[in-house]
């Protein structure tokens, strides 16, 4: 086995991934900007207090392993630690590992764990804790969502002794590091995950700076103080308890309601700032704007391809030319948040600029390809073909966020230029509707992420097993975009992954697999009373060093 300390193995594998855009000398969008905004507050911080947080929509779980969704990650990444940290600079740091072998095969990573860690509920945290966490991911019966993917090729692990653990691999794995780092593979207290099962996501148990308090459900979730917490990252000043005696989350989804709280002083801190109120609350004496791109998958219209007309490449294309992007993003964003052009984000290993400016709206021809096709306009100007008018099931969630409702109504406008009759379905299950029963045409969908590698949970051919857990997005299946994806999974040299990437991503467009729409600015309003809040490199935030000053 070969032994390399933290950032040799990360020059070897890793210096290529995560937020650095295109390629690893080049400089992508980075959140150090965001945070200079209150880094004062580092030097001369407050104790004491409680911060309220207002969050855009309700989290669907606590449970790291079960969530799906980044809101939940803004709470419960203050219960959970992981392995590992991502720093500002891009490389692997440890966390609740101090240090790590791999394999010359790259198949097994051996960690060193930190002996001075115990879970809030005083269960010891140790390699068993470790295991236990992984192997819940992967069993079944804890029907993890997102969770699964970021394991992945993770088979098994070993207990060597009380604090070292070899964690073995199927395949090399260029994203695994990274992956660890992320919130959504942070570590779980056995104890408590088998004591409540089912309901851990309501009563959840880390080693974290907070503590699980309570959750009233879609009106507030609390988190206290953890007094014995002393393993902080590397990606915080204050390593030791937070400042702040507890946070709790208010669940406000009415956007106007939202940013006035901060502005009236019920609460400290809102999320997900409205285009419209940018400008306002950069002027106003008494709050602050925090702001930083996220990292990952933007916000993207998914084809259902397990459903007619949608496996026919024609056909997508024929709705990815009707659809203005520019246009929607220009009129709901006013200017705040930049188009999509691709399946990832600009700051994500491979990016290809290249498809920037390439896919421009165009009614005539995307007409032109439905007349081909058979499909002739009624007297109605709806398309028809064997009998059956041209109608479009677009399904979005509730409530509003980002204003992807709106995009719902534009593209119904926009579609109908070309014959084609959407019918809105607004529902609060998205879970039943679209990760159950695929019951849908066109879906939108965002994912933070740090590596390209996350494409191949969504684009890659599902098995009937997998599909039977939980239907990916699209269902789409293409052999040779799989093989590039498996490809792009083992590839350890930069440039390759680069390359294997690009390609990845210029046959998801050119087939008209999605329409990407925005990337998302994860904006806070705050009183200019709270200091010290950061943001991770995923542009999730960070409470550490938070604290009030009066």
């Amino acid at each position: 086995m070969k032994q390399l300390h933290w950032n040799k193995l990360f020059a070897f594998s890793l210096t290529f991934l995560l937020l650095i855009s295109g390629c690893s000398s080049s400089t992508g969008t980075k959140n150090s900007s965001s945070q200079e905004t209150n880094k004062e507050a580092l030097s001369q911080p407050k104790s004491g207090g409680e911060l309220t947080y207002a969050l855009a929509t309700s989290p669907d779980s606590l449970d790291p392993a079960r969530s799906g969704l980044a809101v939940a990650v803004r709470a419960f990444r203050t219960i959970f630690d992981s392995l590992v940290v991502q720093a500002t600079d891009n490389s692997i740091k440890p966390w609740l590992a101090t240090e790590w072998t791999v394999s010359d095969d790259g198949k097994s990573y051996t960690f060193k764990l930190r002996n001075d860690v115990k879970f809030q509920d005083g269960t010891p945290f140790n390699a068993a804790a470790v295991k236990y966490s992984f192997d819940r991911i992967l069993d079944p019966k804890t029907q993890a969502r997102n969770a699964v993917a970021l394991l992945k090729p993770y088979q098994s692990s070993e207990v060597i002794d009380d604090y070292t653990i070899k964690i073995n691999l199927a395949t090399p794995s260029a994203s695994f590091l990274s992956n660890l780092s992320q919130a959504m593979l942070g570590i779980v207290s056995p104890t408590a995950a088998e004591k409540y099962g089912d309901q851990f996501g309501k009563n959840p148990v880390g080693t974290g700076p907070f503590k699980f308090v309570s959750w009233s459900e879609n009106a507030d979730i609390v988190v206290g103080k953890n007094n014995d917490y002393k393993w902080g990252p590397s990606n915080v000043e204050n390593k030791e308890s937070p400042y702040l005696d507890k946070i709790t989350f208010k669940i406000i989804p009415e956007e106007a309601t939202r940013i006035g709280s901060v502005q009236s002083g019920q609460v400290l801190a809102a999320e997900t700032v409205p285009p419209q109120n940018i400008a306002s609350l950069k002027n106003d004496p008494k709050t602050q704007l925090l702001k930083v791109n996220t990292i990952g998958l933007p916000y993207t219209l998914f084809f259902n391809q397990r459903k007619e007309p949608w496996k026919n490449v024609k056909v997508r294309q024929a709705v990815q030319l009707a659809v203005d992007v520019d246009s929607i993003v220009k009129t709901l964003y006013l200017g705040t948040y930049e188009r999509s052009w691709s399946p990832i984000t600009p700051g994500i290993l491979g990016y290809d600029k290249a498809l920037e400016g390439e896919t421009k709206a165009n009614i005539k021809k995307a007409n032109q390809i439905l007349d081909e096709l058979g499909y002739k306009k009624g007297s109605d100007g709806i398309r028809v073909k064997d009998g059956k008018p041209f109608t479009l099931n677009y399904v979005d969630g509730t409530p509003n966020r980002e204003k992807r409702n709106d995009i719902a109504v534009i593209v119904q406008q926009q579609l109908k230029k070309i014959g084609i009759k959407v019918e809105i379905n607004i529902t609060k299950d998205v879970a039943t509707v679209i990760y159950k029963n695929a019951d849908y045409d066109l879906y939108g969908n965002s994912q933070v992420n740090s590596d390209p590698n996350a494409l191949s949970a969504i684009y890659h051919t599902r098995t009937a097993a997998e599909e039977a857990v939980f239907k990916g997005l699209t269902g789409g299946s293409d052999p040779e975009l799989d093989q590039w994806l498996e490809q792009g999974t083992v590839e350890l040299d930069p440039a390759k992954r680069e390359d294997i990437y690009k390609k990845v991503q210029q046959k998801i467009i050119k087939d008209a697999w999605i329409i990407p729409v925005y990337v998302f600015p994860y904006t806070v309003a705050a009183s200019k009373e709270v200091k010290g809040i950061t943001f991770d490199s995923l542009g999730y935030p960070l409470f550490n060093d938070a604290n009030i000053e009066k």
